[in-house]
């Protein structure tokens, strides 16, 4: 029981990555309809900016001994991604709006590509660890059945409040609503007097945030790379099928329970921790094809 539990805190480790990663593409798609292959790009991308925040900005700028600090990357990382999806929104993605949502996903995959490209020649392709943890999530907490390092205990509770606090804001507000609303009928919410276009392009730039943001939290616990986004988004696409497209609470609840389910299958048989995730897909689609959460059309 204690290896199952064990196995079980470190799948929701996991899982934190796929629930934030996840979320922030229910939102795009949700209320835009954007299938945004490049999420895992803006993650990767996110996890660069936190390392070169810290490791080679003061160097850059003839300071040797100047760092900016985890905490302070988690602020300001998500504003520079989201700021680059509001850039990819206004120049590139609003022009295709109008056709096959094919269009869009590989328009994003050019975007990831170009990406990963720019960081491998920057950096190479094998990975490089942030040093920035904060001292003070540095050592380990004893949870009685296993020793768990702090920084990811941290991880895990901040992304829980996170995922809930973007569901309640999408679902449960008046920002929400208009965000709804001006996605589904955008010519009535102008006749309010509501800028749509420019609530689309802050819809997508908070969706990309959320990725910076996953990139940051990601840093300290996984080497950084400019391919860890590529190894992470085909799994996310399949848990954003799982929790039906579109639906934040489902993307949140299967990020965090698929997260678990492939921790707690490496204790009884490992090899099929990494195939897990598709087979439920699988059985899902079978039984639900709008996925657990969606709207069955």
């Amino acid at each position: 029981m204690k290896l199952i539990l064990a196995q079980g805190m470190l799948g929701l480790n996991n899982g934190v990555f796929y629930a934030m990663l996840s979320l922030g593409l229910a939102v795009i798609f949700g209320l835009l309809n954007v299938v945004n292959f490049a999420h895992g790009a803006l993650y990767m991308s996110g996890a660069f900016l936190a390392l070169i925040l810290y490791s080679y900005l003061g160097v850059w700028i003839g300071l040797d001994d100047f760092h900016v600090n985890f905490w302070f990357a988690l602020i300001l990382v998500p504003s520079m991604v989201g700021g680059l999806g509001m850039i990819i929104e206004r120049t590139l993605l609003k022009w295709l709006y109008r056709f096959d949502p094919i269009y869009s996903l590989l328009l994003t995959f050019g975007i990831t590509l170009i990406l990963q490209g720019l960081f491998i020649n920057f950096f190479s392709a094998s990975g490089t660890p942030y040093p920035g943890q904060p001292e003070s999530l540095k050592g380990v907490v004893n949870l009685g059945f296993m020793v768990f390092p702090k920084y990811r205990l941290f991880a895990i509770v901040f992304s829980i409040a996170v995922c809930l606090a973007v569901w309640f804001v999408i679902e449960r507000t008046r920002i929400g609503a208009l965000l709804r609303a001006g996605t589904e009928n955008p010519d009535l919410v102008k006749a309010f007097g509501i800028n749509v276009p420019l609530m689309v392009t802050l819809t997508f730039g908070f969706g990309t945030a959320l990725a910076g943001l996953a990139g940051v939290l990601a840093a300290p616990i996984y080497s950084v790379s400019p391919l860890m986004g590529a190894d992470l988004i085909i799994i996310i696409f399949a848990v954003v099928v799982i929790g039906g497209m579109g639906s934040i609470m489902g993307s949140v609840v299967s990020g965090f329970a698929l997260g678990l389910i492939e921790g707690v299958t490496k204790v009884f048989y490992a090899p099929a921790a990494n195939t897990v995730i598709f087979f439920l897909m699988v059985v899902v689609l079978l039984v639900r094809p709008a996925g657990l959460f969606g709207r069955q059309t």
